[in-house]
């Protein structure tokens, strides 16, 4: 093998996603008690998306098959060390004949990391309207983030690059490039095509979970535009505080999706974002909003 790789840089497309299934498929312990496997090839701190997914899986062990996710509201409390599994205790706070609300404390080192309230619904038929999916380049005509980082990598660490760039389960495509090195002050609005990199075998209930897991890539970073910073200038304080995901339809997380997110405030060294995902052919199948710490020390 060449020094430069390594068993995660040679993963096929259909390796990482099964890889990500797994990572997603919790493994239940007890009534109620279920354990979240750590990442393989996860160094330092937990990925959100991570947490929040593997508590949405708890959770939704414990409903009504025929139940779905429609919406969920999360708080981080401490980051995630990826050395350890996370364990997940579920509180069944109501059954009613057509909703369940479900609670959900992340632990590691028995300190909570994360807690989740999420609602399930039996699907039925009702009013319908839905914001119009704005007119965007198509994917395949836009870089990919890790073709975007190459176009810098004479500038940025090996390392990073390298971290960087390695195969993920999750492909993103920017409408309009970010430049991580040299961030210019723009509007903060943010259009991105994102897509599972291989077919998912799993049901509705994976495809819900891995975009629950991709939701939180990318949003942050909008309300730091209009500043003219990135998570790597320096000094630069950056971590998810909370996440709210509003789930109102089928989800296929191994084709196009497009995040479209803005940002209407920031302050007091957090700042506040929205999403919607829409799924290629214009249906609004998500909606997401984000609060987080963008904070930049003085040195």
């Amino acid at each position: 093998m060449p020094a430069s790789e390594t068993p995660e840089t040679r993963k096929t497309p259909a390796e990482l996603i099964e890889g990500l299934e797994r990572l997603l498929s919790v493994e239940k312990l007890d009534t109620d008690l279920y354990r979240g496997l750590r990442n393989p090839g996860g160094q330092g701190r937990v990925f959100g998306g991570q947490v929040i997914a593997q508590a949405l899986m708890s959770a939704t062990g414990s409903v009504e098959p025929g139940r779905v996710v429609h919406s969920l509201h999360a708080y981080f409390m401490r980051p995630g060390d990826e050395n350890l599994p996370i364990i997940c205790r579920v509180e069944r706070d109501f059954d009613g004949r057509s909703f369940s609300t479900r609670r959900v404390i992340a632990m590691q080192n028995g300190k909570p990391i994360l807690n989740l309230a999420a609602s399930f619904q039996i699907p039925e038929d009702g009013f319908s309207h839905q914001a119009e999916m704005p007119d965007v380049p198509q994917p395949e005509d836009l870089l990919s983030d890790a073709e975007l980082i190459q176009r810098e990598s004479a500038e940025l660490p090996e390392a990073f690059v390298k971290a960087m760039t390695r195969p993920r389960p999750i492909e993103m495509r920017a409408v309009k490039p970010w430049s991580l090195l040299r961030p210019e002050q723009s509007e903060p609005v943010r259009q991105i095509w994102m897509r599972a990199v291989a077919p998912i075998a799993g049901d509705q209930v994976m495809h819900r979970a891995i975009m629950t897991y991709a939701s939180d890539m990318a949003l942050l970073s909008t309300s730091m535009q209009p500043h003219g910073v990135s998570w790597i200038s320096p000094g630069m304080q950056s971590a998810s505080l909370d996440h709210a995901l509003w789930l109102h339809g089928d989800v296929r997380a191994d084709e196009w999706m497009l995040y479209v997110t803005d940002s209407p405030w920031a302050g007091g060294g957090r700042g506040f974002n929205r999403g919607q995902i829409f799924s290629r052919d214009g249906r609004l199948i998500a909606s997401t909003a984000q609060e987080g710490l963008i904070r930049q020390r003085r040195t």
